[in-house]
């Protein structure tokens, strides 16, 4: 009796485990993407209530002075923009952001002027606005990576969107970093001049609106001659940008 020989075929590699991988790895950072949206959205109009306690440059700053062995110094204190003197919001938006009130988050013609500047090794400001100097102070971390400039750009349309020019200059200053260990315009007025953020002067606002470069090389009081002439320049704007309306439609 014949036996019939049956050859086995050869087992082909499982191509299952590869398409498995790539299948896990897809579904996690869709559910990563969508936690990010819900979270960033979540924040942002927490935020708009809600007075921000502190910011990730305040933590950085701490574990600095922390790793330096110097003392951790930190001034922060919340106040509404009702208690903010105009002096100060007219004087960052001279400093800062001339076209706050108008524009829409972005000033393009500020960062290409900003960019052609660099190109030719001049060292200007950046072209940041107001509304993207708060996004990264409140939400992200400092550097100059493609990805934080990514975000900054996203986060900076939520906060226009959702908070409003008022809200965000009121974020902006209470937020941004005005002297070493100081943070807000409360703790600048206390510091730089002893006295509250409502009764700031224009020139004493200019003062803090003139270090914002670089607030904790420069001072506001006993200044070089440099801050000298930020001051001067800030308070001849200054006297330029009339009433300030927060109602005014972005184009």
């Amino acid at each position: 009796m014949a036996t019939k020989i049956v050859s086995k075929k050869a087992k082909q590699p499982a191509k299952k485990n590869s398409g498995s991988f790539m299948g896990e790895l897809t579904h996690f950072l869709f559910k990563a993407f969508l936690w990010f949206l819900g979270l960033s959205l979540f924040f942002v109009v927490f935020f708009k209530f809600v007075p921000v306690p502190f910011t990730p440059l305040m933590v950085i700053r701490a574990i600095e002075n922390k790793s330096a062995g110097k003392e951790i110094y930190f001034s922060h204190d919340w106040e509404p923009i009702e208690n903010i003197s105009v002096n100060l919001q007219k004087a960052v938006i001279a400093s800062e952001d001339g076209n706050f009130l108008v524009h829409n988050g972005f000033d393009f013609k500020a960062m290409q002027k900003a960019y052609k500047s660099n190109e030719r090794g001049r060292k200007i400001k950046g072209g940041s606005t107001i509304s993207q100097q708060t996004a990264k102070n409140v939400f992200l971390w400092q550097g100059r990576s493609y990805i934080r400039k990514g975000l900054e750009a996203y986060f900076t349309v939520l906060i226009e969107i959702i908070w409003g020019k008022e809200r965000i200059m009121e974020v902006y200053l209470n937020s941004i970093e005005m002297g070493d260990g100081v943070y807000g315009a409360q703790a600048a007025a206390k510091h730089w001049y002893r006295k509250d953020a409502s009764d700031l002067t224009p020139q004493q606002a200019a003062g803090i609106a003139a270090i914002l470069p670089n607030p904790r090389k420069f001072s506001a009081t006993s200044s070089s001659s440099y801050i000298n002439n930020r001051k001067a320049k800030i308070v001849r704007v200054m006297q330029h940008i009339g009433k300030i309306n927060y109602k005014i439609k972005s184009h």
